[in-house]
């Protein structure tokens, strides 16, 4: 009868707790966490929580949370708010709800498990990820080392395609190995899951075991972590808050299935997602760190590796600081707030979720929410930063010089240096294609009347004119010119007239005239063209709707079209930035391209020529000794204005992104010194758009206020307030994502007085604007254009590349 009564009272207790109010939970103590409880905080200090986590339930930002806090080996603050579930029925949030970690899965599980593994001996940070899965090294991966992966300086795009649909653990390591890095490993910050679902099979390679099954021995087990799991079982679902339906905002109620649809993909195991767990399972986590790699007398990490992993582990003088997994200071770190110091650490969830751990002031606070129930509109960046203010407040200290000395000490520079082996290429000799041409005695010329597509632009490696060249070659005969934007000077603005060129007596057609051009009139008398012009690598420079003009004339008239191939200024290596609608084909895109291409001039003709089926008789005189990866700067060549307002390496470096937002009411800084390196308008704040930019964090640039008067074009002697933009690490900066930054500033500030929509000629997508005006941040319309039509744009870019 006894038992009988203890159960009726359990049953009924578990009711009680099912149906208490939504407003805020207390509930029992953790029996797993030691120390004092939430009574004994500093008094009045933390009670700033409940409000604010209560107002971000009532806009409905997320709805519910759970928020516990350590300090010095006690949880001094540990309650729940609102609700877990709202559909299908409500249901209170408890201290103990189980959430969906999203990518605390990265820190507390695949970290931890590599970090043991390199403890081991059997993982070694600054060896090529291909030592322990061969067939990782595919399409040009082979450098790529596990630090890389750990720091997200691999060079991977953000994710896998989800279209079309796929499954299966082993199809999605197929598509590991098949891709390729869209930046060269080492030189920029690019947040990945590839590189730790990549990490989660090295787990699984070296110990033997799948990623789940080890975690539970290895980490989880030891620590007493009983609500950690990869997969939960049926029997704790009810206990699980549910993210998402399925298809955003229909289908199935994902619950106690894990939200990340990669990690769902692939079984729910996965090194980037998958894994549930309690606020109190890591707060044990949490302390375990702060203790060194101990609790309760079980060792998982030893403190050399706590401290490793949580010290300064990215490239030197790269404006993001990561740790091994760990976010020590980034534009991903909002749960850090203002308080808390730099050498702190933590992580963030998609789903909601946070923790950030002070080793200085012996302190972690942990928000867990499930901010994406039901429909993904929640959002909780800023109660992430706002509870650790709080909680700042209360615990945080300034960290001794010592203190601060000994952490950034934990990694030599030479170990860092083995591990990010980005290519350096110093000054080749590269020889452009008339330089080839030359060596060739012209002989795919000979006995052709030519007509030579070219500028200023076209001069070999010792500065001769090709105009001079071709016109004096024994065998050729050149009869006419053709010069693009800009005139065969480079130096006009306008459209240009056609003229005689002066040294020769040769007609020169302009084909930025009253057509753009050239006309079989003008095609009179020549058998061959030759195109000789230096191009920017930008979507919306002209000089490459010329050479498709060019191809399409060469076709119609059935005359081979040579391309003197040059370098791409800004290296060949990159793929950036919205491609171009093909309903939006104009002279400033003749082609879906995205912004930054990566391709010769010569590579854009066999891509013109072959997925347009021009049929033309195309052939590329190839450069000699020219790297994908080379600057301008890097090739021995001379460097010549391409057009009157790229005047420098950095000004074509910035132009892919300061350019996109050209065809608005603002000046680039056309009639300055520096175009390109400016940008305002007279109705801009300086001071107001400066601190916001650099508020953001872009990687590569920082910005100061200026004001500046255009000689001529847009605001001619007008006072324009804007910014300078620096260039600090060109390697880093990615110039489309800094053109959608520039653009968001602008509406976001000054929605008012800023023309958005006439940046779409240049921006080239409709999405892309429409996003920015819906206020999605532009980190995220970037990974989405990563993910969509940039990936098959370099599919198809691929099959013309001609160099390595």
């Amino acid at each position: 009868m006894k038992i009988l009564i203890l159960c009726l009272v359990m049953a009924l207790s578990a009711a009680l707790i099912e149906s208490v109010p939504c407003d805020a939970v207390q509930t029992s103590k953790s029996a797993r966490v030691t120390g004092s409880r939430a009574g004994q905080r500093p008094a009045g200090q933390l009670a700033a929580i409940a409000p604010v986590v209560e107002k971000a339930i009532e806009e409905r930002k997320c709805p519910g949370a759970v928020v516990e806090i350590g300090n010095r080996g006690r949880v001094v603050y540990r309650k729940a708010f609102g609700r877990r579930a709202l559909v299908p029925k409500p249901l209170p949030m408890r201290a103990d709800t189980i959430f969906d970690l999203a990518s605390l899965t990265k820190v507390v599980a695949t970290t931890t498990a590599v970090m043991q593994l390199v403890e081991q001996g059997k993982i070694r940070l600054e060896q090529p990820v291909a030592e322990y899965w061969p067939e990782f090294k595919a399409n040009g991966k082979d450098d790529i080392t596990v630090r890389e992966l750990m720091t997200h300086y691999s060079g991977l795009r953000g994710d896998l395609d989800l279209k079309p649909a796929w499954s299966g653990y082993e199809t999605a390591l197929r598509m590991i190995v098949a891709e390729t890095p869209i930046a060269p490993p080492g030189t920029r910050f690019i947040y990945s899951d590839i590189n730790y679902e990549t990490l989660g099979e090295l787990v699984r390679r070296v110990s033997g075991q799948p990623l789940d099954l080890y975690c539970r021995e290895h980490i989880f087990r030891p620590l007493g972590m009983k609500n950690t799991m990869f997969r939960p079982l049926a029997s704790v679902r009810l206990r699980i808050a549910p993210t998402q339906y399925e298809a955003g905002s229909s289908g199935k109620m994902l619950w106690g299935e894990v939200h990340d649809p990669t990690a769902h993909a692939m079984g729910g195991v996965a090194g980037h997602a998958g894994l549930f767990s309690t606020a109190d399972d890591l707060a044990v986590f949490a302390q375990t760190l702060l203790d060194g790699g101990r609790y309760k007398g079980a060792r998982i990490l030893s403190p050399v590796t706590v401290e490793k992993m949580t010290t300064p582990q990215t490239p030197y003088g790269k404006m993001l600081v990561r740790g091994l997994g760990w976010d020590i200071d980034s534009y991903y770190a909002s749960n850090r707030g203002d308080l808390f110091p730099v050498g702190s650490f933590g992580h963030t969830g998609f789903t909601g979720t946070s923790i950030w751990i002070d080793p200085f002031s012996k302190t972690y606070v942990i928000l867990l929410t499930n901010s994406v129930h039901p429909d993904g509109q929640g959002n909780v960046v800023t109660l992430r930063a706002e509870v650790a203010d709080i909680a700042g407040a209360a615990f945080a200290r300034t960290p001794t010089p010592d203190e601060l000395a000994s952490r950034r000490a934990a990694t030599g520079y030479w170990e860092l240096a083995n591990s990010y082996r980005a290519e350096q290429l110093g000054q080749a000799n590269v020889q452009a294609g008339i330089d080839v041409l030359e060596s060739q005695n012209f002989a795919p010329l000979s006995g052709h009347r030519v007509g030579l597509i070219t500028n200023h632009t076209g001069r070999d490696r010792a500065g001769r004119r090709t105009i001079d060249l071709l016109y004096g070659a024994s065998g050729v005969k050149l009869i006419a010119i053709f010069s693009p934007e800009h005139g065969l000077f480079g130096t006009a603005d306008d459209r240009v007239a056609s003229t005689k060129e002066p040294a020769t007596g040769l007609p020169v057609y302009s084909l930025y005239d009253d057509t753009e051009r050239p006309t079989d009139k003008m095609l009179e008398g020549i058998d061959a063209l030759v195109f000789d012009i230096q191009d920017a690598g930008v979507r919306f420079y002209t000089y490459e709707t010329t050479l498709g003009y060019a191809l399409e004339a060469a076709a119609r008239k059935g005359i081979p079209l040579y391309v003197l191939d040059r370098p791409d200024p800004i290296g060949g290596a990159l793929v950036e930035g919205p491609v171009l609608e093909k309903d939006r084909l104009s002279f400033v895109g003749y082609f879906p391209l995205p912004v930054r291409h990566g391709m010769t001039i010569g590579e854009l003709a066999e891509m013109f020529n072959g997925e347009n089926h021009l049929g033309a008789r195309l052939q590329v005189i190839k450069m000699r000794d020219w790297r994908r990866a080379a600057w301008y700067d890097e090739t021995g060549l001379p460097w010549v204005n391409p057009s009157p307002n790229l005047r420098n390496l950095t000004e074509a470096a910035l132009y892919p992104g300061v350019g996109m937002v050209e065809g608005a009411n603002l000046s680039v800084g056309r009639g300055t010194d520096t175009p390109f390196q400016v940008l305002g308008a007279p109705w801009v704040d300086s001071r107001k758009l400066a601190d916001y930019l650099n508020a953001r964090r872009i990687q590569g640039v920082r910005f100061l206020p200026f004001d500046f008067t255009p000689r001529d074009n847009r605001f001619a002697g007008e006072v324009c307030h804007g910014v300078q933009i620096d260039l600090l690490d060109r390697e880093a900066l990615d110039a489309p994502e800094l053109g959608v930054e520039l653009a968001a500033a602008l509406y976001k500030l000054f929605a008012q007085s800023f023309q958005i929509d006439k940046t779409l000629p240049l921006v080239g997508s409709r999405e892309v604007l429409e996003a920015i005006k819906r206020g999605h941040d532009p980190r995220r319309i970037a990974y989405d254009w990563q993910q969509g039509a940039l990936a098959q744009f370099r599919k198809m870019r691929a099959k013309h590349l001609l160099y390595q």
